[in-house]
Parts: structure tokens; C-alpha cells; sequence
């Protein structure tokens, strides 16, 4: 499991990830939509939102952070949602989750 991490009230780095299946291979995600989920550890949801496919044909997405998501230190779990053109829905990383840590900044 990586870890991203991020100061209090911070927006930037945007969280970028490449969508890979099970034997490390590049999703195509071509007609899809991606989403963003994070969750306190006990299973609060904290995030919903679009991310932005940055190449389908390499799976590369992009997950830009807005204030809220960011406003409370602490230890998060993350993961993008994939909606497939034929609607059938498949979760990144499938056997884990992606860590996010906000700690506290100083002023």
C-alpha cells in the first residue's frame, strides 16, 4: 500500500495514480469515468468526487484536492471508482487501499 501525503489545508500535490489490473498492466480507460473515495480509518466517508483521466490508453488519472478534503489531520483510505462504458464498475487498487496522511502544519 503507498502513501500520499499532504500538510493541513493544503491542495496541492494533485494525487496522481496509473490504473493498473492484477498482473501490472495499464487499464484502458477510454469511455470511462474515474471518481475519488477517502475514508477516516473508521470508515467515515470524507471524499466523493470526480477525478480526471489524464491518458485513458495508460490508465493515468488525476485526483485534484479541494479545501475540505484536506482540513482535518489525520490517516485516510483512498481509492478511485472506474465506471466503464458499459457500466460495469471496477475499484483501484482492488487489493488494498491507496494511505493518505494530513498532518497538522504550522501557521
Amino acid at each position: 500500500m503507498s502513501t500520499f501525503y499532504m500538510k493541513q489545508n493544503d491542495t496541492q500535490p494533485r494525487m496522481l495514480a496509473t490504473l493498473q489490473d492484477g498482473s501490472g498492466n495499464a487499464i484502458n480507460l477510454t469511455s470511462a469515468t474515474v471518481r475519488f473515495h477517502m475514508r477516516t480509518l473508521a470508515g467515515n466517508l470524507k471524499t466523493d468526487a470526480s477525478a480526471t483521466i489524464v491518458t485513458a490508453v495508460s490508465g493515468l488519472v488525476r485526483y485534484d484536492w479541494a479545501a475540505a478534503d484536506t482540513n482535518t489531520v489525520g490517516t485516510y483510505q483512498a481509492e478511485f471508482e472506474v465506471t466503464y462504458a458499459d457500466n460495469t464498475v471496477e475499484t483501484f487498487p482492488n487489493n488494498s487501499y491507496i494511505r493518505v496522511e494530513i498532518t497538522d502544519d504550522i501557521a
